[in-house]
């Protein structure tokens, strides 16, 4: 089993879902980390771990979002788990770096939210689901660089994000974070 398997159902053992739906993917994601491999990005069945950061400006009035070319949406920066990342801070912020040159980075919250959503089929990847584990950080600057992986971004004010062309899992941590 995989190491970073413990560390992760401590996090989402301890976690607080802000709704029903939430709470549903929490339970599937605890039940994902029993599993021989839940990191590996070759587990289709039912999917595979992923890690985000919703990152909030310096004042943490504003949300960074990306606008995810493949599935056409603003969402937080993140991707897959890789070898070498010992835990989920490590990949969470290793995706914001790659994504957007942000290197100074506070954490604010080890485990604010998680999410499954499906991936459709693509380039002989099968349809499958990611099982979005996110953390929030706070960047001490708002200066980003477009990067291979992305080239567009916004810092949204939070009372906007609902906005954007999004989904509801970046909507309900937009509302978590309006009323902290």
């Amino acid at each position: 089993m995989d190491p970073r398997s413990s560390s992760i159902r401590a996090l989402l053992d301890a976690h607080q879902s802000a709704d029903s739906l939430e709470e549903a993917h929490r339970l599937a994601l605890l039940a994902h980390s029993a599993t021989p491999r839940p990191f590996d990005r070759t587990t289709w069945t039912p999917g595979h771990f992923t890690a985000s950061a919703f990152v909030l400006s310096p004042d943490r009035a504003q949300l960074l979002l990306l606008l995810h070319t493949k599935l056409g949406i603003w969402v937080q920066p993140g991707g897959h788990f890789e070898p070498e990342d010992p835990d989920l801070l490590s990949a969470a912020t290793r995706e914001v770096v790659e994504e957007t040159g942000l290197v100074d980075l506070e954490l604010c919250s080890p485990l604010l939210d998680v999410d499954v959503h499906t991936i459709p089929a693509r380039k002989g990847d099968p349809e499958h689901q990611h099982l979005d584990l996110r953390v929030l950080l706070r960047a001490r600057s708002t200066t980003l660089q477009a990067t291979e992986e992305m080239q567009q971004w916004r810092w949204v004010p939070l009372a906007q994000v609902g906005q954007m062309n999004t989904d509801e899992s970046v909507m309900r941590v937009a509302r978590r974070l309006l009323q902290a």
